[in-house]
C-alpha cells in the first residue's frame, strides 16, 4: 500500500478516536444529575466516573476524588494538559496506524490482521498521551511537588477501559476506510517465510515477554522492584513508576486462594504468552516488509492483543456481578499497557533479530520468496 493511501484511513481513525474520548469525557458531566444512581447502581456510577474522568475537560469531574482538585484555581492550566493529551492521542495513533496501515494492509488475508493490530494499537496511543500529558495534569492538582513519582504512575495507568472500546469502533471503521483506498490496487502478495525461522523468532519474543509475566510479576521479585529503590525528595519512591512500565501481572503460590481461583487466574496469564507467540508466528508473513520499525510495534500490539485476551477471559469467570456491579467487570481492560510497550518493543526487536540469523527476514533490498496470489485458470475452448 503506498503511502499517499495510507494516510487517508491513518488520518481518518485520530480524528475518530480523538473526538470519541472528547465525547466521552463531555459525557462525564451527566454522571451527577439527580437521577443516575437511580438508572445505574452507585458502584457502576463510580466506574463510570474513573473511566470518563481522564478524557474529561471540566475539572469538577476530572478526579474521583472531589478533593484532588484545588477548585477552578489550576482550571488554566488543567485545559492545556488536556488539549495536549487529545493533541496527543491523535498524533500517536496516527503515526501507529500510518505504520501498520502501511506495513499489514487490509487486503485479502490480511483485514482480520489489520483489524486486531488497530484495535489495540489504540489504548497504546491513549496510554502514551496521558504519559506525555501527565506533568500538566498533575501539577493542575495543586500538588505537584508531593511524591511526584508516584502521582505520575497513577496518571499513566488512568486511561481506562473506555480507549478499548472507542478504538474497537475505530478501529472497524478506519479498516472500511482502507478497503475503500485500496480498492482496484494490485494485492501485496504474501510473503514465504521459512515455517523454522518464524517458530524461532515467536520463541524468542515470546521469552521476553515471559520475563515480565513469569519472573518479574512473582509477588517476591515485584516487592523487591516496588520497595527496594527508595529515593529521597521530589523523586521519592520510584517503585510505583517501575511496576507499571515492568510488570504485565501479579502472581503467587496457591496457598492464598482456592487452587481452581489460582489455576484458572495462571491459564489467564499462559493465554497473553500463547497469543504473543502465534501473533509473532504470523506476524513476518503479514508484513509487506520486515523491517525492525514494523516488528517493534507488531510485537507491542501482539502483547497488548495478549493482555486484552487475558482480560476478558478473567471478565467471563468472574464472579462479583452482584457484589460490585456489571460494569466492575471490565475495570481491568486497558490496563498493563506501559508494561505492554516496554516488552512488546523488545520482543518485536528480538523476534526481528532472530528472524535476520535465521535467515527469514528481508534481504538487503527488502525483498524475500513470495507466494503469489491464486489466480484464475484459463478457459479452454470448447470442444467440438
Amino acid at each position: 500500500m503506498t503511502y499517499r493511501r495510507a494516510v487517508i484511513p491513518a488520518l481518518f481513525g485520530g480524528l475518530l478516536l480523538t473526538l470519541l474520548l472528547w465525547w466521552a469525557g463531555a459525557s462525564a458531566q451527566a454522571l451527577q444529575l439527580r437521577g443516575s444512581t437511580s438508572v445505574l447502581d452507585i458502584d457502576s456510577v463510580n466506574d463510570l466516573r474513573s473511566w470518563l474522568a481522564p478524557w474529561s475537560y471540566d475539572l469538577s469531574t476530572a478526579y474521583a476524588d472531589p478533593g484532588s482538585g484545588d477548585g477552578t484555581r489550576y482550571a488554566d492550566l488543567y485545559r492545556t494538559g488536556m488539549q495536549i493529551r487529545f493533541v496527543a492521542v491523535f498524533g500517536f495513533f496516527v503515526a501507529g496506524a500510518l505504520l501498520l496501515v502501511r506495513r499489514i494492509p487490509p487486503t485479502r488475508g490480511r483485514t482480520p490482521a489489520t483489524l486486531l493490530a488497530l484495535w489495540v494499537w489504540g489504548p497504546v496511543a491513549g496510554t502514551l498521551a496521558v504519559t506525555v500529558s501527565a506533568p500538566w495534569l498533575i501539577a493542575a492538582r495543586g500538588r505537584g511537588s508531593f511524591r511526584i513519582l508516584p502521582q505520575l504512575a497513577s496518571v499513566i495507568s488512568s486511561s481506562g477501559p473506555v480507549v478499548v472500546l472507542a478504538a474497537l469502533l475505530t478501529a472497524l471503521l478506519t479498516v472500511v476506510v482502507a478497503r475503500i483506498t485500496v480498492k482496484g490496487e494490485a494485492p501485496s502478495p504474501r510473503r514465504a517465510v521459512p515455517p523454522r525461522a518464524a517458530r524461532v523468532a515467536a520463541s524468542v519474543g515470546t521469552a521476553v515477554v515471559a520475563l515480565s509475566v513469569v519472573v518479574l510479576s512473582y509477588v517476591s521479585v515485584a516487592a523487591w522492584i516496588q520497595t527496594s529503590f527508595s529515593g529521597r525528595g521530589l523523586l521519592s519512591e520510584p517503585g510505583d513508576l517501575l511496576r507499571e512500565w515492568l510488570l504485565l501481572g501479579f502472581w503467587t503460590g496457591p496457598s492464598g486462594s482456592p487452587l481452581g481461583d489460582w489455576l484458572l487466574y495462571r491459564a489467564a496469564d499462559l493465554l497473553v504468552l500463547v497469543v504473543v507467540w502465534w501473533s509473532l508466528r504470523l506476524l513476518p508473513g503479514l508484513l509487506t516488509r520486515t523491517t525492525a520499525p514494523a516488528m517493534a510495534v507488531g510485537g507491542v500490539c501482539a502483547t497488548v492483543l495478549g493482555q486484552t485476551a487475558s482480560g476478558l477471559l478473567r471478565v467471563a469467570a468472574d464472579d462479583t456481578t452482584t457484589v460490585w456491579g456489571p460494569l466492575h467487570l471490565f475495570s481491568g481492560l486497558g490496563g498493563n499497557v506501559p508494561a505492554s510497550l516496554t516488552f512488546g518493543t523488545v520482543a518485536g526487536l528480538a523476534a526481528y533479530a532472530a528472524l535476520r540469523l535465521t535467515g527469514g527476514g528481508d534481504d538487503g533490498d527488502g525483498d524475500t520468496a513470495k507466494v503469489p496470489e491464486p489466480q484464475a485458470a484459463p478457459l479452454s475452448p470448447p470442444q467440438a
